[in-house]
This record gives C-alpha cells, sequence and structure tokens, in this order.
C-alpha cells in the first residue's frame, strides 16, 4: 500500500497506517523536507501514540531528529514551525471519527505543502517503500528523537496576546474532546472570559463524539441554558471554528469571516481590502462583501487553497465555510482558538449581541448539498460532469438569476460528487439539487 494526498494531507481509518507504511513515510518526509529538527504533534485518537512512533522512527532513519510536541493542535504545530524555520507532521483525522487517523504536513516556515512538494513526497515514499527491508525491526526505539511540550505555552501566550484586552463576557466552550481540551480553558481564562467548557474530557475514542463543530448541539443547548454571550464550538484538532449566538443559533465560517471583514475594514487593518474564500462559501457572503466594497477572492475547496491564495496576494483574512479561519498577519494556517480569541474581542467591543453582528455582517441565503456516490471512479470527472451537465446547469441557473449558483464538483477525499444548489428560498433550492444530483447519477452510470 502506498499514500495519496488529498485536500489536507492523507486521511482514513488507522487500521490501515501500518508501522512499515508510517516509517517508510517519515523516511521520505525527512528527504523531501528535510532538516535536523521535525516538528511532531497529535490529537487525542487512541491510534495517535501508535502513528507518531512510527512516524517519528521513520524520520529518524531519515536523519532528521523528531521533536514531539504531545497531544496540541494542530496551528500549535504551524506556529512552532513558522517561529523556528523547521518542517513539522501533524498526526489528526480532524473531524472524523476516533477510529480514523491521519498526516498533514507542513513546510518549514509553517506553511501547508505546495502540490508540488506533494507529488514530490509521494513519489519519495514509492521509492522508499520500493527498497524498504522489511526485517528492520520496526519496534527499535528512536534514540535521537525529543520532547517538548513548554512551546506550547509559548503558542497559547501568542494566541491570548493577538487581542489587548476583552471586556468580561460569558462564553461556553466545546473542546470536542480533542487537541483544544488542554489549552483552550486555559487561554480563556487568561483573557478574564467567564466560560463554560464542555467535552474536554478525551479518551481516545471519544473525540467528535457528538460534539464539537460537526455536532454542536449540546453547546447549543449550554448556551442557552446558561444565557451565555455566544459558544465556541471546535473540531477535533483545533484548526476550526463555529460559533453559537445567545439565541442558540449556528454562526457558521462564512458568517464569521463576513463579520471579521467587516471588523477589520472598519479598523483600516483588511489588507488590499480583500477577502479569500473557496467556491463553497455561501452566494449571500459574496452579496454582503459587494455591498462593502470588498473584493472577493476565490480558490477551490481546502484550506491550503486559501492559504496559497492568502500568500500570493497578501490579504490578511481568508477561510472557508466549514470555520478554517485564516487570520494571515498573525498564523500560517487556520486556528480555531485564535479565531475564537478574536470573536470574544469583537463581541466585547461592538457591545451588540453575536446574533445581531452575524445579521449585520451577511444574509445567508438557503444552500442545499446532495452527495452522490460513484459506481466507478474517472480520472477526468470534472470535465465530464461539466461537459455532461452543461445543459440541464445553465437552465437552471438562468431560472436562478444573480440570487442562485450551482456549483458540481467531485470530493477530494472520497468517490463522492458533491452537488450544491444556493437559491432564495430553499423549496427552489431543494427541487435544483435534487433534478442535479439525479443527473449526476445518470450520467455516471451510464
Amino acid at each position: 500500500m502506498t499514500l495519496r494526498f488529498g485536500t489536507d494531507g492523507v486521511r482514513g481509518p488507522a487500521s490501515e497506517f501500518t508501522d512499515a507504511l508510517l516509517v517508510a513515510l517519515g523516511q521520505a518526509a525527512a528527504q523531501v523536507l528535510g532538516s535536523s529538527t521535525f516538528v511532531i504533534g497529535r490529537d487525542t485518537r487512541e491510534s495517535g501514540e501508535r502513528l507518531e512512533r512510527a512516524l517519528a522512527t521513520g524520520l529518524a532513519h531519515g536523519g532528521a531528529r523528531p521533536l514531539s510536541m504531545g497531544v496540541v493542535p494542530t496551528p500549535a504545530v504551524a506556529w512552532v514551525c513558522a517561529q523556528r524555520g523547521v518542517p513539522g507532521a501533524v498526526i489528526s483525522a480532524s473531524h472524523n471519527p476516533w477510529s480514523d487517523n491521519g498526516i498533514k504536513f507542513f513546510a518549514a516556515g509553517g506553511r501547508k505543502l505546495s502540490d508540488e512538494s506533494e507529488t514530490a513526497l509521494e513519489n519519495a515514499l514509492d521509492e522508499v517503500l520500493a527498497s524498504m527491508d522489511t526485517s528492520v525491526d520496526l519496534t527499535v526505539a528512536v534514540t535521537n528523537s525529543a520532547t517538548d511540550t513548554s512551546v506550547v505555552a509559548e503558542w497559547c501566550t501568542a494566541v491570548a496576546a493577538s487581542v489587548s484586552s476583552v471586556k468580561p463576557l460569558r462564553i461556553v466552550i466545546d473542546c470536542a474532546n480533542g487537541a483544544a481540551s488542554s489549552v483552550a480553558p486555559g487561554i480563556f481564562r487568561s483573557l478574564g472570559v467567564d466560560g463554560e467548557v464542555l467535552h474536554a474530557q478525551p479518551n481516545g475514542r471519544n473525540i467528535n463524539d457528538d460534539c464539537g463543530s460537526t455536532h454542536p448541539q449540546s453547546l447549543q443547548d449550554a448556551v442557552v441554558a446558561s444565557h451565555a454571550a455566544l459558544g465556541l464550538a471546535f473540531d477535533g484538532d483545533a484548526d476550526r471554528l463555529l460559533a453559537v449566538d445567545e439565541r442558540g443559533q449556528l454562526v457558521d465560517g462564512d458568517q464569521l469571516i463576513a463579520l471579521f471583514a467587516n471588523d477589520l475594514r472598519e479598523q483600516g487593518r483588511l489588507t488590499n481590502n480583500q477577502v479569500v474564500v473557496t467556491v463553497m462559501s455561501n452566494l449571500g457572503f459574496r452579496l454582503a462583501m459587494d455591498a462593502q466594497g470588498i473584493d472577493v477572492v476565490e480558490t477551490p475547496v481546502g484550506d491550503r487553497h486559501v492559504l496559497e491564495a492568502l500568500a500570493r496576494t497578501g490579504s490578511s483574512l481568508g477561510g472557508e465555510q466549514s470555520g478554517h479561519i485564516v487570520f494571515a498577519d498573525l498564523a500560517t494556517t487556520g486556528d480555531g482558538i485564535l479565531s475564537g480569541v478574536r470573536l470574544v474581542d469583537v463581541v466585547s467591543r461592538a457591545d451588540v449581541p453575536l446574533s445581531e453582528l452575524a445579521a449585520q455582517a451577511m444574509e445567508r441565503l438557503p444552500q442545499v448539498l446532495r452527495n452522490v456516490k460513484l459506481p466507478v471512479r474517472r480520472d477526468d470527472l470534472a470535465a465530464f460532469l461539466a461537459d455532461a451537465l452543461a445543459s440541464e446547469v445553465a437552465a437552471i441557473e438562468a431560472n436562478l438569476g444573480d440570487r442562485g449558483r450551482v456549483l458540481i464538483r467531485p470530493s477530494g477525499t472520497e468517490p463522492l460528487v458533491r452537488v450544491m444548489v444556493e437559491a432564495p428560498t430553499a423549496d427552489q433550492a431543494e427541487a435544483a439539487a435534487d433534478n442535479l444530483a439525479a443527473a449526476v447519477a445518470r450520467v455516471c452510470s451510464a
């Protein structure tokens, strides 16, 4: 078995990441990304320690010196990579269930790998696997590795220092039983925020289990019950954030980015007066930014593409509807806890409920997503679908006008085609999405 990178590293059932495969991956990473030091962090999954040990063994065989940060949010690893100018890896499957795991890499300087670097790493891995001595004892301890969890405190201090001060607020924090569990409560306490903490007792198998940004219902209930000003929901590796307003309503990544963009523009800190988002961002976001005179730079799905566009354009803010939000002047990747700190700061300064701020920032148009499973995958799927469905898409777009949008794209991580429709009403969006999903199924099975 070998590995191929998706939109955010490699991810799948933890059982598929064998020791031999991870040792080979570590060797390939040392060869391609290089460095005497290679930072490693992981989330709270029970498979994490085994995967880290095998990856560190491979890195050491490849000439690197593994430096473990232990259980830590993904953005903390990226921050250390940026501060020290070294590459790193995070062992995490983000919002996936506990039985999955994955690896994502950062180049020296804390940025995610380019397409070219990922291809070079895949090729190097193939070469290592082809020549690997399967008799090597993979249980032999790594002798030149080290552990340094003190740098986590440095990152926590930097996140808290990103705002000057905040007024006392009552908030609720959902740590998803993940990497945020040991750090997020302390960061918000250091700001003087009265925070109730949910789901911060990881046991290796409860990460994202009916909690966190993928399952926010308990957070919504807690915010209302405790009369809190807002709630913050992180995912398993704490690189994304969804919020809950004082009424218990979700505030998604699009709404948060719109809110942050308006706030930064008012302060004169929105570089180039533009924001970077993916094609999945709600049409209401685009309309709101246009009304504010803020330019929107659009990228393919995946925070890596957002990061590349931020670097290319020099913009200071970007992100995804899913809650990956990047403050490019402060971080090299999405940081859910940093985003939460900045949101608390905005609400504190505005002295206006989050529900009103979100409503002022944008009107979210109904958006319907349909996933169509593929019987057979094909390399030219995107081009094939564009050609096969051109007439159906054109007819729907003509009917929706400038208050609607259609997007059909193959998933980068699963054997699916994602059909997204936005329309002035939910009924219109549902009907159009159902028709297009049926058309996708028809042409893909022909």
